[in-house]
């Protein structure tokens, strides 16, 4: 491994400095054998000594290297955005039920969960909005949400007793320490406007919330959670970044679609990956073809199952409840 690196680490920099001490010790140590034959015997038993105490530092930097891959890859922060689609009102009453049952399933993971944006319909539901989730494990079993979530119901508004469906997207965005990408400052619009909702009298009298716009590719982020307007810049653009690399890795995942096999979707909002049957009291993955009842218990947030299911391996042949 590399010694210069791991001493710029701050977490192995500890380490790295006391093997670099033991290498010295040891050049020293071999330096005396040679010299003095006498003191070979001793030498011999601390240079066995030294070899120990550098493998045990080795592979604790190994471990705490390989560690940080590993949380680069699945790193412990993520965006959830949700979307209304297809369906007016309802869309947006499913989409909100869509947030509050991941909000139920954060909690039962002691994951912290903050609302960055969000924007209501007349009804009350979510046209659209976004948070921010932190906690272990948070985008490995998240991961796998991105995609058209369906509805089968019957609205409370419909006198005639009539299926409708509905339709709204999540997107799971990782939040990752090491970025890709480098955003040219000319490319991004900021506008600020008056974060409105909680947060006491300031937050209606200064314009706090921002929206960053990447004008390259015509995507835009908001943020009202912070205070102060540097604050909300600061975590839009953390979540621009966030979409930039996801939009990145959409495309090329694309190119690629037909070798990717062992693997769940293509991560695309726009694929569509359940379908949640309320007259059957059941909820269809498309994907892995498998199906889960008690509705009433997975909208609570009971989704442990279902993510664990995730990991199988898709039976191309197979179709589930729907025929899909």
């Amino acid at each position: 491994m590399d010694l210069e690196a791991l001493k710029k680490n701050p977490k192995t920099t500890y380490l790295a400095e006391t093997y670099i001490t033991l290498e010295k010790n040891e050049a020293e140590m071999m330096e005396m054998a040679k010299t003095d034959p006498a003191m070979a015997e001793m030498a011999k038993e601390e240079l066995a000594s030294i070899k120990t105490q550098k493998d045990e530092l080795m592979a604790q930097m190994q471990q705490i290297v390989e560690g940080e891959k590993e949380e680069e890859e699945f790193p412990n922060e993520a965006i959830l955005e949700v979307r209304a689609g297809a369906g007016g009102e309802e869309a947006a009453l499913f989409a909100e039920e869509l947030a509050h049952m991941y909000e139920r399933y954060a909690d039962t993971k002691g994951w912290t969960w903050i609302v960055v944006d969000e924007s209501k319909s007349d009804l009350g539901g979510y046209k659209e909005a976004s948070f921010e989730i932190h906690g272990r494990d948070v985008y490995r079993k998240l991961r796998f949400e991105t995609g058209v979530h369906r509805i089968q119901r019957i609205p409370a508004t419909e006198k005639m007793g009539r299926v409708h469906t509905s339709t709204a997207s999540i997107a799971i965005l990782p939040i990752r320490k090491k970025t890709k990408f480098e955003i040219n400052p000319v490319d991004i619009e900021m506008e600020t406007s008056r974060a409105g909702g909680k947060g006491g009298q300031n937050v209606n009298k200064v314009e706090s919330a921002v929206r960053l716009i990447h004008t390259p590719t015509g995507l835009w982020v908001r943020s009202t959670v912070e205070r102060s307007q540097n604050g909300n810049k600061m975590k839009a653009m953390a979540i621009l970044m966030a979409k930039l690399e996801a939009l990145k890795e959409e495309e090329e995942a694309s190119k690629y679609q037909t070798d990717r096999k062992g693997q769940i979707g293509t991560g695309n909002r726009s694929e569509k990956i359940r379908t949640y049957n309320i007259l059957q009291d059941r909820l269809t993955d498309h994907r892995i073809k498998r199906s889960w009842h008690n509705l009433e218990k997975i909208f609570l947030g009971d989704l442990d199952d279902m993510m664990d299911a995730m990991n199988n391996p898709v039976d191309p042949n197979a179709k589930d409840e729907d025929g899909e």
